[in-house]
């Protein structure tokens, strides 16, 4: 068996660890209540008033979605220049989705969806 090595380049990608869950208001208090006291998920409590649990590695955030009618789950990429991921991602036929949640100006990452519709925050590791 060879090793294969992967050259890193600025373009490439790489896991985050924050997870979003999308809820609609009718359903946030119960989903809080669910990961908090049914399953036992430890509380993230220094970024209030956001609500988030450790998930393992990942941190899990419950955003209020008063637009939606049923929750969604947003994933997140880290890159390290994000203008290079954004080219590379345009080249692939990526589809980028910015105007679905406002971010900070000069914020150095953007929104994507998958083939299947998964939103993904792209975002370089030091943006937030």
């Amino acid at each position: 068996m060879t090793e294969q090595t992967h050259e890193k380049s600025s373009a490439a990608l790489y896991g985050g660890i924050d997870i979003a869950m999308k809820v609609p208001p009718h359903q946030y208090e119960a989903t809080i209540a669910f990961y908090r006291d049914t399953v036992g998920l430890k509380p993230i409590i220094d970024k209030a008033p956001a609500v988030g649990f450790e998930l393992g590695p990942n941190k899990l955030w419950i955003d209020e979605a008063p637009g939606m009618s049923q929750a969604e789950i947003w994933l997140e990429l880290f890159t390290d220049a994000f203008p290079d991921a954004a080219e590379h991602l345009a080249k692939k036929g990526v589809v980028r989705c910015d105007a679905i949640e406002t971010l900070p100006e000069g914020f150095r990452g953007g929104w994507i969806v998958n083939p299947a519709n998964i939103v993904h925050m792209v975002r370089e590791a030091g943006a937030w």
